[in-house]
């Protein structure tokens, strides 16, 4: 496992119904090996196992909205663990009303977990921090869409400087930390060695912004800036525009627009509406606007790479 590692894993792809091999919304990003589940519909825990992912390592869980293609899967999982024996503790992230959704089932069913479970509430607010460790910090956006419901921008830790090979020998032990985190060196005789003489710059963090059911959200571009790969929900094409607006939902060319507006990397689509029985009039439809854009398919793996400080 790479010590730099950025994948995404989609575990469903579909829009409210199961149809067509497409499960309901589901995600793992992978930061530095760390998994990160974004929403939990319908089976997300049947589609763990059948890839192999130990999910017991799971210690965070982001669900954007109470509809229920998004999270109904979240009770099984929690469940399993349970069952498994863990005794980690679990985040879970979301709207306020889950945790009364949860509490109410485990009382109906007497369960007393073996763990703890901690459940922040989260309101939708471009930029709101959400969650910060030592690999990731997790903000908010506000979506438009039926109910309240909440987009998220993962961002990598930036890695710390790198010493220069050849000025490695000038620099006392004690001091290769400091400096490593961009301080400048300090002689005896008081001179100052610029930290740029002694390190190479880090590689920029890597970001990606989950945009799951919205309308189109224009307000979102300065939270979504350049980002390395955007999710956007993209359940109906054009010709279902009047649609799509009626149920706040986005269309593949109004996904695209806000890629392509965003300077995003690439653009990533899916909740596709079980009406479409394969995706390439979605994607053909947003490759016109911005022709770096994909169809995700059922559990396949979408590595970030690393940026270069030049293509930053």
């Amino acid at each position: 496992m790479a010590s730099r590692q950025f994948d995404l894993i989609t575990l469903g792809t579909g829009a409210a119904l199961p149809a067509r091999g497409r499960y309901p919304t589901a995600q793992l990003l992978v930061i530095h090996g760390a998994p990160y589940l974004i929403d939990c519909g319908e089976g997300t825990q049947e589609r763990l196992r059948s890839m192999g992912f130990p999910f017991h390592r799971i210690d965070h869980i982001f669900i954007s909205h109470l509809h229920g293609d998004h999270y109904l899967g979240l009770m099984g999982l929690i469940s399993t663990l349970h069952l498994m024996g863990r005794s980690r503790k679990l985040h879970v992230h979301g709207p306020a009303a889950l945790k009364e959704i949860i509490d109410v089932q485990f009382r109906a069913s007497q369960t007393y977990l073996r763990f703890p479970l901690e459940v922040q509430a989260l309101e939708p607010e471009n930029g709101r921090l959400a969650w910060s460790d030592s690999r990731v910090t997790v903000t908010l956006l506000a979506l438009r869409h039926r109910i309240p419901c909440t987009g998220f921008v993962f961002e990598e830790k930036r890695a710390l400087r790198s010493l220069r090979t050849e000025r490695i020998a000038e620099i006392p032990n004690f001091m290769r930390a400091q400096i490593k985190r961009g301080e400048d060196m300090r002689l005896p005789d008081g001179t100052k060695v610029p930290n740029s003489a002694l390190t190479h710059e880090p590689r920029p963090a890597r970001r990606y912004a989950y945009c799951s059911d919205t309308a189109y959200a224009p307000e979102l571009i300065p939270w979504i800036q350049d980002v390395d790969l955007l999710y956007h929900e993209a359940t109906f094409t054009k010709q279902l525009a009047a649609r799509a607006k009626e149920t706040m939902h986005s269309t593949a060319e109004q996904a695209a627009m806000l890629a392509r507006d965003a300077g995003a990397r690439a653009l990533l689509l899916g909740h596709f509406s079980s009406r479409y029985k394969s995706t390439g009039a979605v994607l053909e439809e947003a490759r016109a606007v911005f022709p770096k854009a994909i169809a995700s398919e059922e559990g396949k793996l979408y590595r970030v790479p690393e940026r270069t400080t030049e293509s930053s």
